[in-house]
């Protein structure tokens, strides 16, 4: 799939891996939706971008904001053929502990967000998608999500977060082959410790420590990089139903 002339949707674009992903497909040539809660971020970053940028204020878990954000995208020419999901939030507490069972609502809510946002927000581009007319070769749209490699290594206090990054590694596969026939490709990417706003409270002592987990190379990913892979995905039309580990060879201990 060509970036250049497309139009795109990044879910979660005002910040962190969302806004460099948003940066880099409009650099290489894509009209870009960025579609995020926090307007203020989202409007300055569209204004940074300019031309072919423009902001669409929406909650992942909420149907009809995104929709307007995805027919927002479909606008451009060609239509909406690439969407990229980064929305996301993460809590720590254990499944039982000193303090009483896990919170009910908490863990409700990160499932919702992470979990059940990431698919509205693929179910509703992928049925614009597929409205498409083919490329040459075939495809109408990338789906590109993002899980975490909590979905596989997941920590003490993690119990929330690793089911809903799980979750979309579950669907990843399924997803591409309910889409298969209609030309869209979905993939996902499970991020190590990045430097992102969840990370933002560290001190940079701490921040330095996660950094010096990981084995090459020894710091906190990059959000460039991060896009870096999703605009290869966007690319590459062999990468599908696959969720690709993006970490330093980083395998999480249990604390």
């Amino acid at each position: 799939m060509k970036i250049e002339g497309t139009g795109a949707l990044v879910a979660g674009g005002a910040s962190g891996l969302g806004a460099a992903t948003a940066r880099l497909l409009h650099e290489r040539g894509a009209a870009v939706v960025i579609a995020d809660m926090n307007a203020e971020k989202g409007e300055a970053l569209a204004a940074e971008l300019g031309d072919r940028a423009r902001f669409a204020e929406a909650d992942v878990t909420a149907p009809e904001p995104v929709q307007a954000a995805v027919e927002a995208a479909a606008e451009a020419e060609g239509g909406l053929r690439i969407c990229v999901s980064c929305a996301g939030i993460g809590w720590a507490q254990r499944t039982a502990g000193k303090q009483g069972p896990h919170d009910l609502e908490i863990f409700h809510n990160v499932i919702k967000v992470n979990l059940i946002g990431t698919f509205n927000v693929l179910r509703l581009a992928a049925a614009s998608m597929i409205e498409n007319d083919p490329d040459a070769g075939g495809e109408r749209g990338v789906c590109v999500n993002t899980a975490s490699i909590a979905a596989f290594d997941g920590q003490i206090g993690q119990v929330a977060y690793s089911a809903s990054k799980g979750g979309i590694v579950g669907l990843t596969l399924p997803a591409a082959r309910d889409l298969a026939g209609r030309g869209v490709r979905v993939v996902t990417i499970a991020p190590g410790t990045f430097d992102t706003p969840l990370l933002a409270a560290l001190s940079q002592e701490a921040r330095d420590e996660l950094g010096a987990q990981v084995p090459f190379p020894n710091r906190l990913g990059d959000p460039a990089e991060f896009a870096a892979l999703a605009c290869h995905a966007v690319e590459n039309p062999m990468l599908n139903g696959e969720t690709i580990r993006l970490d330093g060879a980083l395998r999480m201990p249990p604390r």
